[in-house]
């Protein structure tokens, strides 16, 4: 798969190409779906697989700080797409240039004139140009005017229920990760670099890998069994917390710490993935260092407790 920042770095799709267009935010299983079809399509028709993202995602640029939560961060879902059978994703920069976007326009620069797209696979809820003016029954229509062909993407189902980032989302707020595993096809996780911290897991015996959010808002807050992966092909298990630390600096900022078992490496600039398996509690404030310390030392026991119960089953 190749990752192609922006229209000026595609080259020219002479025979075109086959696209769909979406945010894709956790790529899960309704979308690995969408991207199994548009790959059938374009093995068919013998023409490149094109999966178009935005980035920041619309409603960051329009909401900020007050945009949902993120589920992946465009690294994260760049590692996905990679294990999916599409050959290039394509990131448009989502701008005021591209938000002003006539929903016409659109179609005729980018679709036709840059992209030479044949087919389209797209949710039929799915609208874009300025106020959102463009939609499935316009590509459709302007489809045969250009001469390509637009088919809807489907929802997917589970237990009788769309599988959604909303979705997904929801279960991660409410501390369901076997929910959001079901709908994900994978544990949730967060990918990032290891980086200094304060050093204060470590002042209270709990030494941490800290790696940055590089996220406005997260889908996940507490204490959680997790594993790590990305160091020397191993899997490590720990315990993690992904809060603000309000006992420590009063909740300044999220960050996401992971104090691995038995582990004594120097791993400061590694890039690792921390999968979340099981929530063990909320995140607290605690009126002292020495009673957050007793509480993590249990969180260590009943992460433990739980990877036991798992290994047994």
């Amino acid at each position: 798969m190749r990752l192609i920042r922006g229209l000026n770095h595609l080259e020219p799709l002479r025979n075109g190409c086959v696209l769909t267009i979406g945010n894709f935010d956790g790529l899960h299983l309704g979308h690995q779906l969408v991207i199994t079809k548009l790959a059938e399509h374009g093995r068919r028709l013998n023409l490149p697989s094109v999966a178009m993202v935005f980035e920041p995602q619309p409603l960051e640029y329009f909401l900020a700080d007050h945009a949902p939560s993120r589920l992946t961060r465009l690294r994260e879902k760049a590692i996905q797409f990679a294990k999916l059978p599409i050959d290039e994703l394509l990131v448009m920069p989502f701008n005021r240039s591209l938000a002003d976007y006539d929903a016409e326009q659109f179609i005729a620069d980018i679709l036709v004139r840059r992209l030479n797209v044949k087919h389209l696979v797209i949710g039929d809820d799915f609208h874009f140009g300025k106020a959102r003016r463009g939609n499935f029954a316009l590509l459709q229509h302007r489809g045969e005017t250009y001469g390509f062909s637009v088919e809807d993407s489907h929802s997917f189902e589970l237990a009788g229920s769309r599988v959604s980032s909303t979705l997904i989302r929801d279960a991660l707020g409410e501390g369901d990760l076997a929910q959001a595993k079901s709908m994900l096809g994978r544990d949730y996780s967060v990918c990032g670099r290891v980086a200094h911290g304060d050093k204060r897991g470590r002042e209270l015996g709990f030494p941490t890998a800290n790696v940055r959010m590089q996220r406005k808002n997260t889908p996940i807050v507490g204490v959680y069994a997790v594993t790590m992966t990305g160091l020397d092909n191993a899997e490590y298990r720990g315990v993690a917390n992904v809060g603000s630390r309000p006992t420590v600096d009063g909740g300044s900022k999220v960050v996401l710490e992971t104090h691995l078992f038995d582990f004594n490496q120097d791993i400061y600039g590694q890039y690792v993935e921390v999968h979340f398996k099981h929530k063990l509690r909320d995140e607290t404030r605690f009126a002292s260092l020495d009673q957050l310390k007793q509480q993590i030392g249990l969180d260590v026991t009943a992460a433990k407790q739980f990877f036991e119960n798992t290994d047994n089953r």
